[in-house]
């Protein structure tokens, strides 16, 4: 039978949907036909308009502007996602389209008497309480309907501790508040559920969504594909490096591990298990590829805009800083594959059956020029919702070069549906993460959990390390990234802070370790949807994309020790130092994480290369020769071991 055949019925098995609403919440919504469907259409189009509306003719007050997105996202999440599993997925239920209308009119309650409350100055009457209330409750329910269990339960416990500090123990103790405060502060401050995180979502992070949905219809995802197959399809584990670079290239533009998972791993794993790949492995690759999308630049997840506003520097020097650990964390995956590839004697792609490189470039280059426009806007210093603007209008311009991609009225209405849909999840997590830093704001939290980790980290740095970053990946398993990113930052990043650690630098540290929680088992949400597709056990396949992401582990470490591998105080010369010797220390731990080079490598030669590789990723002279020195040695003894004319291969 057709290779090509055979790919495609095996496709056709896999139920992708249920893949996607089983492992990622956010796409687990109601299939509405009929009136009902024009209704929720009609919504997000509008929720779109009202965004680009803000951003073209400037943002509203902050309340109001963050009231109304909030607004939104209440009707939106409670209509086109059901309460219960007993509830229909194919229509509406009078319940849930009761609660819509009064989530509805609480989000807009602050836009209706913005006046009102700001003439009273703090001073809430008892129905203020109450709308703030059923706000709280609010955001509690649709988080829990939108993006899952585990965020709903750590922004009740915050809750909870808001209002229990005097009877908690040690540096948890606090003199307690009311419940009108703590309602008060949640809904009719900008520090609670209106706070930053919904205050980025209302403006930029909405805006490169819906970037992102413009530039799908262009048909990009298809060119990076096609991309990557003419570049490594034919090469020694081809199908698995196709899946490095094409996660790579469309996880910039996707803020979801599991979504970029399932969309491309529905071409690449089938065609890896073709080729007498692992289930596991297949799985893996895609997953730790998948996951990586979200550190890497120009466009990263959505975390990281939010992590721009919390620190306070340009979104450009969070891509700028990102750029060498990236390189690190796919080259490390794809040093992996190669190795594994070639210890296993997998081939390539049959070159026949795959896409020139310059037929697919001659025909559709342009398409990367919104990309290309994003990166010019955001390094020239341009305003990020400036920047999204742009993109969005060279998407349309681009599109229009092709027919099949060229927009009429009913294709941009689509596209615009597709983006506020696609936003829904990070608005409501958002508002939720916004219940976390209000209690932190509130109570001091921030600072008494720094200073706990710090003194039970002894007061040194490594052990500190340790314990954020494993309160990193605990937060972040089932969560999504934006709103793991928000908890870490709040909790787990002072206690780096506390030691000197320069802010940019904490914050990337955690917020590496909140997006690879989708590749780390227990809950191994992005492993979890890849082993779904490969039909392979899912924490066998966790267990391997945390190998092959042995990187993302090990980076946030020296990065730390050295923040110029983040381009922090460093000049040109020393940053190509620096990529270069980084990438030669990522072959070194992959040879010694696989055991192979030439031929298998002994358990001793494994530490050796292990301990040149860490050598050579943290820069220094001295780092520098040890690690070239070691791995040089070890790849030379291999050679005389393996490749050497009287040599016999064992």
């Amino acid at each position: 039978m057709d290779e090509n055949k055979i790919l495609k019925e095996q496709v056709q098995e896999l139920d992708l949907d249920e893949i996607i609403a089983k492992y990622d919440k956010e796409s687990n919504f109601r299939k509405l036909s009929g009136f009902p469907l024009k209704i929720v259409t009609s919504l997000a189009i509008m929720f779109s308009l009202f965004q680009l509306y803000t951003a073209v003719f400037g943002v509203l007050p902050a309340q109001l502007q963050r009231s109304i997105h909030l607004s939104f996202a209440f009707v939106l999440a409670y209509l086109m996602y059901p309460g219960s599993k007993k509830m229909s997925k194919n229509k509406m239920h009078w319940l849930d389209i009761g609660l819509a209308v009064i989530a509805g009119l609480v989000g807009l309650y602050i836009t209706f008497n913005y006046n009102a409350l700001i003439m009273r100055a703090g001073d809430q009457t008892p129905i203020d309480i109450f709308v703030a209330i059923l706000a709280i409750l609010f955001v509690l329910e649709a988080a829990r309907r939108v993006v899952g269990l585990p965020i709903v339960i750590i922004a009740s416990t915050f809750l909870l501790y808001a209002k229990i500090g005097p009877y908690l123990p040690g540096f948890l103790n606090h003199r307690g508040y009311s419940i009108e405060r703590i309602a008060s502060h949640m809904y009719f401050t900008t520090e609670g559920i209106l706070g930053t995180p919904i205050a980025v979502s209302s403006t930029f992070i909405f805006l490169f969504i819906l970037f992102g949905a413009f530039l799908d219809k262009t048909g990009i995802g298809k060119f990076f594909i096609d991309l990557a197959n003419a570049i490594a399809g034919k090469a020694v584990g081809g199908p698995a490096k196709v899946a490095v670079l094409s996660s790579a290239l469309t996880g910039t533009i996707s803020g979801s591990s599991v979504a970029n998972t399932v969309g491309t791993g529905s071409f690449t794993i089938p065609l890896m298990k073709s080729l007498g790949y692992k289930p596991e492995f297949a799985g893996a690759v895609e997953a730790a590829a998948s996951t990586g999308g979200q550190i890497m630049p120009p466009i990263m997840g959505a975390a990281a805009f939010l992590m721009a506003e919390f620190i306070g520097i340009p979104y450009s020097s969070i891509a700028k800083a990102a750029i060498i650990p990236a390189l690190l964390y796919f080259t490390g995956i794809w040093i992996m594959i190669d190795l594994e590839a070639r210890k296993t004697g997998m081939k390539g792609l049959d070159e026949s059956k795959l896409p020139k490189l310059a037929r697919v470039l001659a025909e559709r280059w342009y398409l990367i020029t919104p990309i290309f426009v994003i990166v010019y806007m955001l390094m020239s210093g341009t305003t990020p919702i400036k920047a999204a603007l742009y993109g969005i209008l060279s998407a349309v311009i681009v599109g229009m070069f092709r027919r099949e991609t060229r927009m009429n009225f009913r294709t941009l209405l689509e596209t615009l549906e597709m983006g506020a849909k696609g936003a829904l999840g990070v608005a409501i997590a958002c508002a939720c993460a916004g219940i976390i830093v209000g209690t932190v704001t509130l109570t001091g939290l921030g600072l008494k959990m720094g200073n706990g980790l710090v003194e039970l980290a002894g007061g040194y740095l490594l052990p500190t390390l340790a314990l954020t970053m494993i309160s990193s990946i605990i937060l972040g398993m089932g969560a999504p990234t934006t709103a793991n990113y928000i908890i870490t930052s709040t909790i787990a990043a002072p206690a780096l802070l506390k030691l000197g650690v320069n802010p940019l630098t904490a914050h990337m540290f955690v917020f590496y370790f909140g997006i690879i929680a989708d590749i780390t088992p227990p809950v191994a949400l992005a492993a979890f949807a890849g082993s779904a597709i490969a039909k392979a056990d899912p924490i066998k396949t966790a267990f391997n994309a945390s190998k092959l992401a042995i990187a993302a582990f090990l980076i946030p470490y020296m990065f730390v020790i050295n923040p110029q591998l983040l381009l922090i105080d460093t000049t040109g010369l020393e940053i190509v130092q620096i990529t270069i010797t980084s990438l030669i220390g990522m072959l070194g731990i992959g040879i010694a994480m696989q055991g192979y080079i030439l031929g298998k490598v002994n358990v001793i030669l494994r530490v050796i290369f292990m301990l040149g590789g860490l050598a050579l990723i943290d820069p220094g002279l001295y780092t520098d020769i040890i690690g070239i020195t070691a791995i040089s040695l070890g790849i030379l003894f291999q050679w005389f071991k393996y490749r050497r004319p009287s040599a016999k291969v064992s």
